[in-house]
Formats: C-alpha cells, structure tokens, sequence
C-alpha cells in the first residue's frame, strides 16, 4: 500500500472529512434558514438561494466519490441526446442496487450542472437528518410516509410547486422504492407471479402509482424520462465506507433519453409501460455481465472541478478556527482540555459515521418486504 492509500484510509483523514461535512452543513443549514424571510417577498429568488447552498452539501458528497476515492465513470449514451442533458427538466430513473447509486446519481447531476437544484422522493424520516434530510427541506425534496393513502394528496401538491421552479432540474426516482436484495427479490417475484407480470432477475417490481403521479404532475414542465442503469466492473460492490477509505472503483452508467409525451397518460397504461421498461432495464443489465459494456457509444463526460473546489473552501473555512480551539485547549494543559478534545473529535466522528451507516444495504427500507406491491 502506498503512502497516498495509507492516508486516505487513515481514521484522522476521516475525521477530517467528516468534520467539514457537519460543520458546513449546518452553517449551510444555518443560512437556508435565513432565506425564510426572503421567501415571502421572492419566491423565486429565495429557491435561486438555496439552490447554490444545497450545492455546497451535495456537491462534497461528489467530491469524496470522483476526486478522493477516484472513481470513474464511463457513459454510454446517444450523442445525440447529450447536448439536452442539463438543459431541460427531466426524470432520472435510476436501479437502486448499491449504497453509493445516490451518489453516482449526484455525479451525473454534477456534470451536467444541476446538482444543486435536484430533486428526489425520499421518506419522511429523512426530512429530520441534520444537514441533508434540513437542506432537503429547503430544497422543496419530496417527502413521502410510504402509504399511498396518506401520501398521494401530500406527494400531489409537492410536486405541483415544482412546475414552476426556475432552475433546470432532474427528478431522481428510484422506482423499486427499496435497494435490491436477494430477499426482496424473491418476494416481489412471488407478487410478479401472482399478478402474472413478466419476472425481472436483477431488479424488483417497480412500484408504478409513485411514477405515474410523479410523470403526471410534472407533465408541461418535465420534458422527458432518462432511464439508467448503473453497474460496476469486475464485480465490485462498492460501498460508502470504501469510498471514504479512498478505495477506487470503476461505475458504467448507461443513460436513454425517453419524451416524456410517448408515455401513456392513463394509469394503467403508464403501469403497463413502466414494466415493460424494467423488462427493458433488465436485459441491458443481463446484456453487460454477458458482455461487460452497455450497448450503444461511450460519451466523453468529463468531471467539473468545482466540487474540489468547494471542499477545499470550506475546509479552510472550518479547520482553521478548529485547529486555534483546539491548540488553545491542549496548550493550557489540563487533563480536562485534552479530554474535551477527544470527546470533541470522537462526537464528530461518531455522528459522521451514523450518518454512513445510514446508506448501508442492511440499514435499507423494508418496503416490500412483504409483498405489498402498488403497481
């Protein structure tokens, strides 16, 4: 192991790293809330705002998977269709197999330019997570209980304000509503055989009310569907921790861009095409273990360095007053200083890592665990 992998995988670089994130996150957080005046006399102005304080979380989150980690990421897609990315509202629909697809879906944001102003549909619990579930908030996310009796009035009107957001921005939707396991595939492939819908083998039913909603709400000011796949070479399952050890994995991300009027508007049509795209979902992947590509060219999508950049800045912003606190602690001596220190440091580190241990596949929703299938 060289000296760069010794000190990427070194605790005190974690600390390191999970201090900027906590420390300007809730600054950041500290200014959303500060935009609440503006709210009320520029509605526009003030989601402008908090759009370019929302990069200033998620885009770190980009920095630690593309410039520490060094993780690459090749894209097969239409080069016809690239010149729209970033420049039109669309829907991402993305597999939902790894504890960093969230990420990887935030670097596809990023090189395209709409990071800071993306959107997803994340359960409620989240909304109350220090730093992103509080910058979520201000972002107008798409919070939902997962019952779609409660959900379906209040997923409605969030969705209804977006249609005149005035920045460009993707809709992330994991349409299977839980990350793939072995488990839960072999229960939503039970309820596919009750309801005599085609087996998928590496994805789970999607679940069709939460995207037919979405599509149709957002129908005048989304004007398409971009459809992935994301997969990693050689078998790697990379994981959040590994990318904060620095470890360097390879993603392969297939994208098709879909308009989004050659989707049905009725319901059940819209459930019927939404299958009949993870059928599709399911080949390509099929297609790339057989093969270990995606079909179609590779686009060159070269990584922006402004996520470097904002790291760089608030880690000169928050470690400098950190490191005069701390020297001036330990500098008086007393046995009390020095432990106040460590407990500073450890509580940092220990939040961080509740925070990892959040994405973690055994940590994931149970939803569909049961059976209990909405499409």
């Amino acid at each position: 192991m060289g000296l760069v992998e010794l000190l990427k995988s070194h605790i005190l670089c974690h600390l390191i790293i999970g201090y900027v994130f906590l420390a300007s996150g809730l600054l950041v957080n500290l200014l959303q809330l500060c935009t609440l005046p503006l709210w009320w006399f520029n509605k526009q102005l003030a989601r402008t705002v908090n759009c370019r304080l929302a990069y200033c979380i998620s885009s770190q989150g980009v920095a630690l998977l593309d410039w520490w980690s060094g993780t690459k990421c090749t894209l097969y897609t239409d080069p016809k269709d690239y010149p729209m990315y970033g420049k039109e509202n669309g829907i991402v629909v993305l597999n939902h197999n790894f504890e960093v697809d969230f990420l990887c879906g935030w670097s596809f944001c990023e090189r395209f330019g709409v990071l800071g102003s993306s959107k997803v549909l994340v359960k409620k619990e989240l909304a109350y997570m220090p730093v992103i579930g509080w910058m979520w908030y201000f972002l107008e996310i798409v919070f939902c209980k997962r019952k779609w009796e409660e959900d379906r009035i209040a997923v409605t009107q969030s969705l209804k304000k977006l249609r005149d957001y005035p920045e460009n921005f993707w809709f992330l939707l994991f349409c299977e509503g839980t990350r793939f396991t072995a488990q839960k595939h072999q229960i939503s492939m039970e309820v596919a055989e009750k309801k005599g819908l085609p087996k998928l083998k590496h994805h789970l039913l999607p679940r069709t009310k939460g995207f037919w909603v979405t599509v149709q709400n957002l129908r005048g000011s989304v004007v398409a569907v971009y459809d992935t796949v994301l997969n990693f070479r050689n078998n790697e399952t990379p994981t959040l921790l590994g990318i904060l050890s620095g470890k360097k994995y390879h993603a392969d991300l297939y994208v098709r861009r879909i308009p989004l009027e050659s989707i049905p508007e009725g319901e059940a049509e819209c459930a019927a095409w939404l299958h009949k795209l993870y059928q599709e979902k399911d080949n390509f992947q099929e297609e790339y273990i057989q093969t270990g590509r995606y079909p179609g060219p590779i686009v060159n999508s070269p990584q922006r360095p402004w996520p470097l950049v904002n790291w760089l800045c608030w880690s000169v912003l928050v470690l400098y007053p950190l490191g005069v606190f701390l020297v001036s602690l330990v500098s008086t001596g007393s046995t009390l200083s020095i432990l106040v220190s460590v407990a500073f440091c450890s509580a940092a580190s220990l939040v961080f890592r509740w925070m990892i241990g959040q994405t973690e596949i055994s940590k994931g929703s149970g939803y569909g665990n049961k059976g209990n299938n909405n499409g």
